[in-house]
């Protein structure tokens, strides 16, 4: 039986730093995979749709790389004339600025589709969290259809704005050193914050809370959110991460977007530690 709605308690004052924040949003997602883990009929649940998605990405993945050398030669044409060890090179870094980039677009909507995909499936696993926490808020009145349109667009938004940063992010892998460096752990930090958007987006759009105002949030708890998406980033990046912590992922964001951002005045000072699922405020 569904318990009722009970808002979370006031969090004592205090304002975390960034660097502390960014450890709790690491611990949402191992709260989340920890929530998981006591209720594996959940979790294998929440594979359905995570392996669905996966068959039709890796078949994309794999036949990229089957023609990654043909497309190096392509885009560094200007170094056909090249000495052939200069040329070899140009076409190393072209093939893996090319497949970091591929990687990295989907990786970035591969949370995005997952959670269109499998949409009651997640919002099922949501509800189960938000539950044992003391009760789910009721779902919004908005029509099936208008819920699926926004979901369209929105992941439709999330592609493009994803198709741009792996644009630039494959420019700049031409860097020498940079593009191989920095150009990596850029990607991470950007994959992760939008990553804590598209997980979180389940619990907020619950409550009524769209995508601006979302990533409005977001913003003002930046160092948290970064912290738990670049986690998330890290673990999808793992062969097989993405399907196999993907319903711990929605967990965790829905464990964040209750204590966290559903009151914005209260996710400014709320502290957080990883723990087994229960309360999260810690004074």
């Amino acid at each position: 039986m569904s318990q009722p709605y009970v808002p979370p308690q006031a969090p004592p004052t205090g304002q975390p730093s960034g660097v502390k924040d960014l450890f709790n949003g690491v611990g949402y997602l191992l709260r989340g995979i920890a929530w998981m883990a006591r209720h594996p009929a959940q979790w294998l649940f929440g594979l359905i749709p995570a392996l669905i998605v996966l068959a039709v990405y890796v078949t994309g993945l794999v036949f990229l790389a089957f023609q990654i050398d043909d497309l190096a030669g392509w885009v560094t044409g200007f170094a056909d004339d090249w000495s052939e060890g200069a040329r070899t090179w140009a076409r190393v870094f072209a093939g893996t600025a090319i497949y970091g980039s591929a990687l990295f677009l989907a990786v970035l909507t591969f949370t995005a589709v997952t959670l269109l995909v499998g949409d009651p499936f997640y919002e099922a696993i949501a509800v189960r969290v938000e539950e044992s926490q003391g009760g789910a808020p009721p779902e919004p009145d908005v029509p099936l259809l208008v819920q699926i349109g926004r979901a369209i667009k929105d992941t439709a938004l999330l592609g493009v704005i994803a198709l741009t940063f792996a644009v630039a992010f494959f420019v700049c892998g031409f860097l020498p050193v940079v593009g191989q460096t920095v150009v990596p752990v850029v990607a991470a930090l950007v994959s992760g914050y939008f990553l804590a958007g598209e997980l979180t987006s389940v619990a907020l759009e619950r409550r009524g809370i769209r995508r601006t105002e979302r990533f409005a949030r977001l913003r003002a708890n930046r160092p948290l959110a970064i912290g738990f998406g670049v986690a998330t980033f890290l673990v999808f990046i793992v062969p097989l991460g993405a399907v196999l912590a993907m319903p711990g992922a929605v967990a965790g964001a829905t464990l964040l977007a209750r204590e966290r951002l559903a009151d914005p005045p209260r996710a400014k000072e709320a502290l957080v530690t990883p723990g087994d699922g229960g309360s999260a405020w810690n004074g």
